[in-house]
């Protein structure tokens, strides 16, 4: 690839250097992938660690996922105009310092402030790339290369979950996030050696950004991911516990079970960008009820080894169908803002984040079981497909967008 740093990209790229690109990307996608996870995995070694409850070291998830929240709409309003390569690569350090700063925190709230800040930088990575993607792939690849910007950390959840939750066990938690920070190390210089630079729009500025938030089809595309999702972060909050506490796993085969649901999650995108370049509101439907009922199947029958690890695959299968269609929706529905649209995504799916975790606390810390919480789940997934069964009401009343052509 011969583009230069100072120019600007106009169309889609050839095969190889769209492979390129999506490629360092997605090692961006890994590093958030295994670092929003990797704490999950590890939550009983790092409670342990601060003289904490699980349900009290659960609010590192919710810590997160708040930076998420906070950090992909501020981010991207704070820097309208920034070039999207360059942005991409600072993300990408922001995301090594962070993690850092966690593996560094020598106390619970240090740690809750290090989990804070490491989140920043997530939604707006996210939401960048996908906007690039978009932008570099031709029209009827648009979702599919977006899903395989996102396999970055459907693979994280496959294969750096685990090895950071082994790593954690073997060496403490703390070598979990020192993992990271070296792969998202990694990352900025990826980008910055195979991200071509794209144009920013004309004319881009926070209040264009802000216009996006007119649109009443963007918020109930934010609220149908900040609900579904949620019911999935429920279950996968509290994963360690319930496979070595109701299911009989022995917490050294946790992180087999964390690469099953891994797989199951890298399945769920790949099959889910497919759907939803044919169909947005059908993977969306699909992905929401396939999850309600894998979620109450998991709190019914995930009692022993075998049929545990199979109901981990197939909710990890279902809470995905959905990632790929959200995200081009948002980008859709947000042609004056679609940076702030795309970012919103990630604040959707992390505002479902904190809302499972605390859901999830609650349930347990109430006195049920390591199970229970994933009733609470399919509540959240059938919410979810009741704010999407009513967006699509709307549109069929006012007509569909057009799709998002330019980059904000």
């Amino acid at each position: 690839m011969t583009l230069t740093r100072s120019a600007s990209l106009e169309g889609a790229l050839g095969p190889r250097a769209l492979a390129a690109a999506i490629f360092a990307m997605a090692v961006g996608g890994f590093a958030i992938g295994t670092t929003e996870f990797a704490t999950m995995g590890l939550l009983p070694r790092i409670a342990e660690s601060f003289d904490a409850t699980i349900p009290q070291a659960g609010y590192l998830v919710s810590a997160y996922a708040l930076g998420v929240v906070v950090g992909a709409p501020a981010i991207v309003l704070a820097l309208p105009r920034a070039p999207r390569t360059g942005l991409l690569a600072g993300l990408a350090l922001a995301l090594a310092l962070g993690n850092g700063l966690s593996a560094l925190a020598p106390t619970l709230p240090t740690e809750l402030a290090a989990r804070f800040l490491a989140g920043l930088p997530h939604g707006a990575y996210f939401g960048i790339a996908a906007l690039v993607a978009s932008a570099i792939s031709p029209p009827q690849r648009r979702a599919r290369s977006v899903s395989l910007v996102m396999v970055g950390l459907t693979v994280a959840t496959m294969l750096g979950v685990p090895i950071s939750t082994a790593l954690g066990q073997g060496l403490g938690w703390r070598s979990a996030y020192w993992l990271v920070t070296a792969v998202a190390v990694l990352a900025f210089l990826a980008i910055w050696r195979w991200v071509p630079p794209v144009a920013v729009r004309p004319g881009a500025s926070a209040r264009r950004e802000l216009s996006a938030l007119r649109s009443s089809q963007l918020w109930l595309a934010v609220a149908t991911g900040a609900v579904g999702f949620g019911g999935m972060f429920a279950v996968y909050s509290y994963i360690t516990p319930s496979m070595t506490q109701v299911a009989g796993i022995s917490e050294t085969d946790v992180p087999w079970v964390l690469a099953v649901f891994g797989v199951g999650m890298t399945l769920g995108t790949l099959l889910g960008g497919r759907v939803a370049d044919r169909s947005l509101f059908g993977a969306i439907f699909g992905g929401l009820a396939a999850m309600a009922v894998t979620l109450a199947a998991f709190a019914l029958w995930a009692t022993g080894p075998v049929p545990a690890i199979l109901l981990v695959l197939l909710v990890a299968v279902a809470s995905q169908l959905i990632g790929p269609a959200l995200q081009t929706r948002l980008l859709d529905v947000s042609r004056q803002g679609p940076s702030l649209g795309a970012a919103l995504h990630h604040s959707a799916l992390n505002i479902g984040n904190a809302l499972g975790a605390w859901v999830g606390g609650v349930v347990i810390a109430a006195g049920y079981s390591y199970l229970a919480p994933a009733w609470a789940g399919v509540a959240l997934a059938l919410a979810g497909l009741a704010v999407a069964g009513f967006a699509r009401l709307l549109e069929r009343r006012a007509g569909p967008p057009g799709p998002s052509d330019m980059i904000g």
